[in-house]
């Protein structure tokens, strides 16, 4: 899923509009994906693997009536042969079906994809929007498609003052704007409670400064 342009400008638009009461900067993310979770597909494959192995060592009867009927002459000599074919066909079959990312996502535990959106973030917050201000009053509101999950990370000044909790309706405004497949406006409703809670503590006294993007970055 891509944005088009009237998400974009509707995005920016909030940055904006968000920015002209507070001295806080905002910045907006959103990617398709945050990872391509290959090692999960691996995990699943091995883990298969060593569920026929078990099956095998459950059902040793079974196992040698499969070996005699493909080799009744050396049936057992041949058992182990046959097991390791049978596992190695396991785990391609498994990696095959993963390569496909919808299955590989939905077999993905919600706890790593939590991880990786926030490791993702962080990174993205780091190099764009970290100390980038002069008070040290850069957010990022940083959405993963795929995975449907969102972090907004604060800057210093900020999070010394804003407790995560009060990030709690900006973060609930952009996944149910995901949820309603609607991203756009759900990042816009976000932005308006992050501008919100940053022209509470962090107000506008002078002349707006413009220190960062307003633009919706999208990857």
């Amino acid at each position: 899923m891509r944005l088009s342009d009237t998400d974009h400008d509707r995005v920016t638009a909030a940055v904006t509009q968000a920015e002209t009461a507070t001295t806080g900067e905002i910045v907006t993310i959103v990617a398709r994906q945050s990872d391509a979770y290959h090692d999960v597909s691996m995990h699943w494959g091995v883990l298969a693997m060593l569920l026929t192995l078990a099956l095998v060592a459950y059902h040793p009867v079974a196992a040698d009536h499969i070996y005699a009927r493909v080799d009744p002459w050396q049936a057992a000599p041949q058992g182990a042969l046959y097991v390791l074919v049978l596992v190695t066909l396991v785990f391609l079959a498994v990696r095959l079906v993963l390569a496909w990312t919808p299955a590989r996502l939905a077999l993905t535990p919600g706890a790593t994809k939590a991880r990786r959106v926030r490791r993702r973030a962080l990174l993205l917050f780091r190099a764009g929007a970290e100390k980038r201000t002069k008070g040290s009053t850069g957010v990022l509101l940083y959405l993963s498609l795929a995975e449907h999950r969102a972090e907004i990370i604060a800057d210093d000044a900020i999070h010394s003052r804003v407790p995560n909790e009060t990030w709690g309706a900006a973060m609930a405004a952009v996944l149910a704007g995901v949820r309603d497949d609607r991203p756009a406006d759900g990042m816009a409703d976000a932005v308006a409670q992050i501008g919100a809670v940053l022209a509470e503590h962090f107000p506008r006294t002078g002349a707006p400064v413009n220190e960062l993007p307003d633009r919706l970055i999208e990857l």
